[in-house]
């Protein structure tokens, strides 16, 4: 149910407000109760996020599944960072979420790396 949450309100966010609105709502979450996942429980709302997104009619990729997956897990109680980054060569953008020093929801071999982080939403000490 996280998983669907997480996507209606990402998709709402991100289709008809400016992205800064979709920020802001990211660092309100960051002050709901919960610890700090692990990259398996980060891994489950990635997945949650990703069954959800095949009920969806339109476009779901990084950047509604990573803000949709960083909802799932505040709403189930858990912390996870939500991570905007870009690369220059080849030129490229991506969004998503890690537990600890886990990149979630990216497999190792499907990388173009190195991606530098432009914005990181997260709780704060």
């Amino acid at each position: 149910m996280a998983g669907h949450a997480g996507l209606l309100l990402a998709l709402a966010l991100l289709r008809c407000l400016p992205i800064r609105i979709a920020t802001t709502a990211a660092r309100a979450v960051t002050r709901l109760p919960g610890r700090a996942a692990l990259p398996l429980e980060a891994d489950a709302a990635f997945a949650a996020v990703r069954r959800a997104a095949r009920y969806w009619p339109g476009r779901a990729a990084c950047l509604e599944e990573s803000l949709a997956a960083f909802f799932a897990a505040a709403l189930t109680g858990r912390r996870v960072r939500w991570v905007l980054g870009a690369r220059f060569t080849p030129q490229g953008a991506h969004a998503w979420i890690e537990a600890g020093n886990a990149i979630i929801g990216q497999d190792e071999s499907d990388r173009v790396w190195p991606y530098v982080p432009a914005l990181t939403v997260e709780r704060s000490h």
